[in-house]
């Protein structure tokens, strides 16, 4: 029998303790913050707050990077730029959208039709989106059961929403750092109203299934009566690996959800995708939720930009992470670290883990210091796993358009100097 959310225990699902990942989600904390200290910084801060300032101001200054995340530029260079460039997918002569009409109908159609769906709705969030779609579901069903991966969002980055706001129940079909099996979904000792796949499954290492595992697991659901939703946040990426188009992927499930700030350089803002009636449910629930917000273009324009421009260049991405990750391995092959992991090896998608025998604050030193005195940030953020592992750290690779001029021999000399550094931090 599956595991349930109550037993998998709350203290995973404290977003608030999570630092802010390269795409702007939330990490795991490296101990209570990153492996920093809460004590008062000089200037009545606390330390992590002054170490989080230093990163800040590293990141920004660098001149390589494998990604450029969006806190590295400052707010009035970002909407300068959404000013000068909306007018290319959008008429700017026109009306702002109010309560969800005008620009963000239009953005719903033009998801809708990409992912091969007849409707869908816009939400402000994520979590809000993929709230709706769960609890439409349940009542659609008859069954307020949900089965997902343990280390899907709404169980790790959500608070414990699913139970307190939406009464939902969670079942987990494997505990495995990947998404469940055909055998695994059939054998789940209870029913459940909906099946939720997480692709690809972030806090795994980004990893997905091949593409007759996912059919297989569809499958699967849909003989034990269960709807699928799949939680496509990155789904934009995931065409390569599947060999597939978003519409053939999109459309083993019965809804599936957005997001457009995290692959695609959006300010906010998700879509759910379904049939028409699910929609038209959504939009009741997404106002009951407080989701009904009066204008919304900033974020409807950043996200047709990214459709447009940044859609299209994620397989280059992604081709070019298996090179960044193999020559990461090769570097800290050649290297005096006692062990090393990059996981999944090749990368599935456009971001993948690497992990290292030392503790997040030598890592996080080491890397602030190799983008202060070299102007090359090859690290963002390391942190400490859920599991207790002490000693161990891990960190989330992006390469992403600036990542596309590094060669494998840049890479390697990159590791080369981030490990001195990281010999000289830890001694």
């Amino acid at each position: 029998m599956g595991e349930t959310s109550e037993q998998a225990g709350g203290a995973d699902r404290a977003e608030g303790l999570h630092e802010a990942g390269p795409d702007g989600e939330k990490l795991r904390p490296a101990g209570p913050d990153g492996g920093e200290p809460h004590a008062p910084g000089p200037d009545g801060g606390t330390t992590a707050q002054a170490a989080r300032r230093r990163r800040l101001a590293a990141w920004r200054a660098s001149e390589r990077v494998l990604v450029r995340a969006p806190m590295d530029r400052p707010m009035g260079e970002q909407l300068t730029a959404l000013a000068a460039d909306a007018g290319s997918v959008y008429d700017m002569d026109g009306h702002p959208d109010v309560y969800g009409d005008g620009i963000v109908t239009e953005l719903e159609r033009r998801v809708a039709a990409l992912l091969g769906f007849p409707a869908a709705a816009f939400f402000p969030t994520g979590t809000m989106a993929q709230q709706v779609a769960l609890r439409c579901w349940a009542g659609r069903t008859g069954n307020s059961t949900v089965a997902l991966h343990p280390l899907a969002h709404p169980e790790v980055h959500e608070a414990g929403a699913l139970p307190v706001v939406s009464g939902l129940r969670t079942v987990h079909p494997t505990k495995e750092p990947r998404l469940p099996t055909a055998a695994e979904i059939q054998d789940l000792a209870e029913p459940f109203g909906t099946l939720m796949l997480e692709l690809p499954l972030r806090d795994a290492g980004f990893v997905l299934p091949s593409w007759d595992e996912l059919v297989a697991a569809v499958d699967a659901a849909r003989e034990r009566d269960a709807v699928v939703h799949v939680d496509g946040a990155r789904l934009w990426e995931c065409a390569s690996h599947f060999g597939r188009p978003l519409a053939e992927i999109a459309g083993l499930a019965d809804s599936v959800y957005v997001s457009f700030y995290k692959s695609l350089n959006g300010l906010s803002g998700a879509v759910l995708a379904g049939p028409p009636e699910l929609a038209e449910e959504a939009r009741v629930w997404r106002h009951r939720y407080g989701g009904q917000v009066f204008q919304q273009y900033p974020a409807a324009l950043a996200a047709l930009l990214g459709l447009e421009r940044e859609l299209p260049r994620l397989p280059s991405y992604v081709e070019h992470a298996r090179v960044v990750a193999a020559a990461l391995a090769e570097g800290f092959a050649a290297s005096a670290v006692p062990w090393f992991r990059v996981h999944p090896e090749p990368p599935h998608t456009h971001q993948f883990q690497v992990w290292l025998p030392y503790t997040p604050d030598v890592l996080n030193e080491a890397a602030v210091r190799q983008a202060e005195e070299t102007k090359t940030a090859l690290f963002r953020v390391w942190s400490a796993p859920a599991a207790a592992l002490p000693g161990v750290s891990f960190t989330e690779v992006t390469v992403a358009e600036p990542g596309l001029e590094w060669t494998a021999e840049e890479v390697r000399a990159a590791v080369e100097e981030f490990v001195t550094r990281v010999l000289e931090a830890q001694s």
